[in-house]
């Protein structure tokens, strides 16, 4: 291959450029990003961001960039994918390559008269918008929106919290587990209230929710998940079906196309999470420069998050068996495991809270 073009330019996107010349690539390499932003680390965005501790922070020093040697193409976004070879561009300029990575990454899913936090400029109205307020509305109790009740919080902000399922992060971590989580806001003083939908949320910042009860908020920000950015795939050569479809490889239909991070939806599973945009980089790239999918990625289900002063670590999968195996889920300290419901003794997920010594343990024995 003579040219790879890169179709997002955050953690996935620079991870696959790095992993194409660590893997010896030395052609034309081209990096499209819809922000103006070199890449930055997310994570921090709705902690250390907010809380005005920290400015951006960039996954890469300039000379690490320079390394790379690729043509940055910022503040523009891929707009089609004319065919398996040639990209368009919303600048009305086109990218030739004979090899793609797609990494664009997903759309948070908004709420009329909310803020999302996804990109640095979002980041920056919303510390504006929290700054200038007294009480915050967050809806949605996953990570995102736990991390920013609790840096809204440690400003001295009054927050509340709306879940739609019975418990925070049941989805990820089941009933008892997403309960322990949630019990962190009652204990830092942030009200939380599940089970129930959001009606609206008027401009002045009220929460209506489904069984009438109003919520009043200055600011209210949506943490309800996100959606994969394919919208400029549809139609193309490139299958979608929740994010790119692809192998365990990221190697999508066209074996000169393949896809890395939230975007991807590899052997039917989507994994939103840092880890798995990194490791999956390597692989991918890896198939792509050899024409065909040579090794596989599995997905270990890794994230962490810190909410008021804690912090969380989870990998595997979720069952309804579960058990603390040292510490209290009282103390806010411990490490329970997930058992396989056939074979008990086998543990194939784990989550802890402030005990990443015994969670750094535990995960080398998972099935």
């Amino acid at each position: 291959m003579r040219t790879i073009a890169i179709i997002g330019a955050s953690l996935a996107g620079l991870r696959s450029a790095q992993a194409l010349r660590q893997q010896g690539f030395d052609g034309r390499l081209v990096i499209v990003g819809d922000e103006i932003h070199l890449p930055y680390d997310r994570p921090p965005l709705s902690k250390d961001f907010l809380l005005g501790k920290v400015e951006a922070v960039p996954l890469a020093d300039q000379e690490d960039l320079d390394a790379l040697d690729a043509d940055w193409r910022l503040g523009v976004r891929a707009t089609r994918l004319l065919s398996p070879q040639e990209v368009a561009l919303s600048d009305g300029t086109t990218v030739e390559a004979d090899g793609f990575v797609i990494a664009t990454g997903g759309i948070p899913r908004a709420l009329p008269n909310t803020h999302v936090l996804r990109t640095l400029d979002d980041a920056i109205k919303l510390r504006d918008a929290i700054n200038n307020a007294q009480h915050v509305g967050v809806i949605g109790a996953g990570f995102i929106g736990a991390e920013i009740a609790s840096s809204a919080r440690a400003l001295g902000k009054n927050v509340t919290v709306v879940e739609a399922l019975p418990a925070p992060l049941m989805r990820v971590l089941g009933a008892e587990m997403g309960s322990a989580c949630g019990q962190l806001h009652d204990d830092h003083g942030s009200t939380l209230i599940t089970g129930i939908n959001v009606d609206s949320v008027n401009i002045d910042g009220q929460i209506n929710l489904a069984d009438g009860r109003k919520v009043d908020a200055d600011v209210v920000i949506a943490g309800i998940g996100t959606r994969p950015a394919t919208d400029w795939l549809a139609g193309g050569p490139v299958k979608v079906d929740n994010g790119v479809v692809c192998d365990a490889g990221g190697v999508t239909n066209l074996k000169n196309v393949v896809a890395v991070g939230d975007v991807a939806n590899c052997a039917g599973h989507r994994a939103e999470h840092w880890t798995s945009a990194t490791e999956q980089a390597q692989i991918a790239t890896r198939n792509l420069l050899a024409g065909e999918t040579v090794a596989t990625h599995t997905n270990g289900g890794y994230v962490w998050s810190d909410q008021y002063g804690v912090r969380i670590q989870f990998i595997g999968r979720a069952t309804n068996d579960v058990r603390v195996e040292d510490g209290s889920i009282e103390d806010r300290k411990f490490v329970a495991t997930y058992r396989d419901a056939e074979n008990p003794e086998d543990v194939v997920g784990i989550v802890a809270m402030s005990n990443a010594r015994l969670f750094t343990r535990l995960r080398r024995n998972l099935k």
